[in-house]
């Protein structure tokens, strides 16, 4: 275990929080909520975000939370976003986590990358490139990035990347979320190198109870999850808190990685997670041009 699961206060900052219409995304949002914080839940359905917002104001007397029309699949959903945000005079905290999983078929985004690639990965390193400025204007900012256990079978495929010839759901899937644990590394490195005061880290949050599986294999697996999840996995309000921890402790380290400390990371309280070796690859990181250099 890595310390205190405590909340600090978070009055006077702002967060943005993506996917955070339901699942792990609306507890996190929720619980920032409680602590204090000026929450944005960004997501696709806005019937789902103004629910998202009721019910948070219904648990939260006084919170200050509101909901903004974002598509992570969609570049220019996330350019009229960014816009809108600049309007703030800063953003203290953003919380990558909006995603999809193991779509049995191979779809593309608006822009026409493979899906779960476009939205786990891309859609989040233009929203975060977009953000930086205000981030950087904030004291002391942090950019949380959701990966999972199935980054370590993953492997960036570059002779097929957006799996165009060969798509397999779980290899996508992997790619993805190894590629967004080398992109909460990278901005690391260019915050240290550039004295951007900058924490960079990430989180996943094991077996969590959440509507993804339904959302994305369907069919045996989908089942089989079902029966396993009582024995091995947790709710959505445990698998948010090593995200929690990574956006909000004092003891959390600027390119970390966060899970469950329990049996396979599967649940548990927040605790260091294992990083496998091709997260930290950064000729492959250079090649996908992780994070723009000015």
């Amino acid at each position: 275990m890595v310390g205190s699961t405590q909340i600090p206060s978070q009055l006077g900052r702002t967060a943005v929080v993506t996917g955070a219409t339901g699942g792990l995304s609306f507890e996190t949002a929720l619980a920032l909520a409680k602590a204090g914080s000026e929450v944005v839940l960004t997501g696709r359905d806005d019937r789902k975000g103004r629910s998202a917002i009721e019910k948070i104001s219904r648990e939260v007397a006084g919170a200050k939370v509101s909901y903004e029309h974002l598509d992570l699949a969609n570049l220019a959903s996330i350019a009229d976003f960014a816009q809108r945000m600049h309007g703030r005079q800063s953003l203290d905290l953003l919380i990558n986590n909006a995603g999809v999983m193991a779509l049995p078929r191979r779809q593309t985004t608006a822009d026409g990358f493979e899906m779960q690639f476009g939205t786990n990965h891309l859609g989040h390193f233009a929203l975060t490139a977009r953000l930086m400025p205000l981030l950087r204007r904030a004291s002391g900012p942090r950019v949380v990035s959701v990966s999972s256990l199935a980054h370590r079978t993953g492997l960036i495929d570059f002779g097929d990347l957006q799996g165009a010839r060969v798509y397999s759901p779980w290899k996508a899937y992997g790619q993805s979320k190894l590629a967004t644990l080398m992109f909460a590394l990278e901005p690391q490195r260019r915050s240290d190198a550039a004295g951007w005061k900058l924490i960079s880290n990430a989180a996943h949050p094991g077996f969590a109870r959440t509507n993804l599986f339904a959302s994305g294999p369907g069919g045996l697996v989908s089942l089989a999850t079902g029966f396993a999840a009582p024995l091995f996995g947790h709710s959505a309000a445990d698998g948010a808190r090593p995200i929690l921890f990574a956006a909000t402790s004092p003891e959390a380290r600027p390119g970390a990685y966060y899970g469950p400390g329990g049996f396979g990371e599967l649940r548990g309280a927040p605790a260091c997670a294992l990083i496998m070796p091709q997260a930290r690859d950064a000729a492959a990181a250079a090649i996908l041009g992780m994070f723009p250099r000015n």
